[in-house]
């Protein structure tokens, strides 16, 4: 039927769902929240790269601050472009309609985010006993704001992924609904790069 779009369900047969402008809107709309976090971000690191650069290379970090762990936090680089990979792999299985698979490399997407927030949680305890606060130093300050935005969007949107993953197994996820987190997962993906090599060396 015009206007249709199977849902497959795991191990059953696929079901059909409305396709049209839900679609669209859904997409889109997210496709403009995300360009406004990206130039949110945008902000954020232009400020930080300004500071930078006013500040003497020898006085970087300041003095009594802790040095950003930047190899170490390059495991946790790649368990998050890993979980993107999945996502990906995901919906392609989804749309060669093979639910079970699709369940699978979502799960492992939501696993390899969950694994880069614990990382990330880790990471803060460490520094901030060493030293390292918002109101410690303007790295500390930058640090925190940048970071700390970029995990309160990866906490969403793994939410947002395992409702996902509940409905997909119910074989009652919209292409619209998956679509839209989808981008916002890959947004929250392709952005922390951006702040890892910007802020980390």
């Amino acid at each position: 039927m015009k206007g249709l779009t199977l849902v497959p369900a795991p191990g059953g047969t696929p079901r059909r769902a409305r396709r049209g402008g839900l679609t669209d809107h859904a997409v889109l709309g997210t496709g403009l929240f995300v360009f406004t976090e990206v130039m949110l971000f945008a902000a954020f690191m232009s400020a930080f790269v300004i500071v930078r650069r006013v500040v003497p290379a020898d006085q970087w970090p300041p003095p009594h601050q802790p040095r950003l762990p930047f190899e170490r936090t390059a495991i946790n680089t790649v368990a998050l472009l890993l979980s993107g990979l999945a996502l990906w792999i995901s919906q392609r299985a989804l749309r060669k309609l093979q639910p079970a698979a699709a369940v699978r490399w979502l799960g492992a997407a939501i696993a390899l985010g969950a694994f880069f927030l614990a990382f990330q949680g880790a990471e803060w305890a460490a520094l901030l006993k060493q030293g390292l606060s918002l109101t410690s130093s303007q790295i500390g300050s930058f640090f925190f704001l940048i970071v700390g935005a970029h995990a309160l969007h990866a906490a969403v949107a793994i939410v947002l992924l395992v409702y996902c993953w509940f409905r997909l197994r119910a074989g009652r996820l919209k292409h619209s609904v998956f679509g839209a987190i989808q981008l916002f997962w890959y947004f929250v993906v392709l952005m922390w790069p951006v702040i890892y090599l910007g802020v980390y060396r």
